[in-house]
């Protein structure tokens, strides 16, 4: 895993927290839920390459 993944993973964890809370200090709490789905979305995609090789990996490891 590259550490560079980690930044952007934190980036987005950043950036989604500040924007959720000026959206639900505006009082569009739906908008901010909507943003928080959005980066949860975004990370998982960045992380579902890198859960299947593991588990490719464990699968070789015990030749199933």
């Amino acid at each position: 895993m590259d550490v560079n993944l980690l930044f952007k993973i934190a980036a987005v964890g950043i950036l989604v927290t500040v924007i959720g809370q000026v959206l639900k200090h505006s009082g569009r709490e739906e908008h901010a839920f909507l943003v928080s789905l959005g980066g949860l979305i975004i990370v998982l995609f960045w992380i579902v390459p890198y859960i299947y090789s593991l588990f490719e990996e464990i699968r070789d490891l015990f030749s199933l």
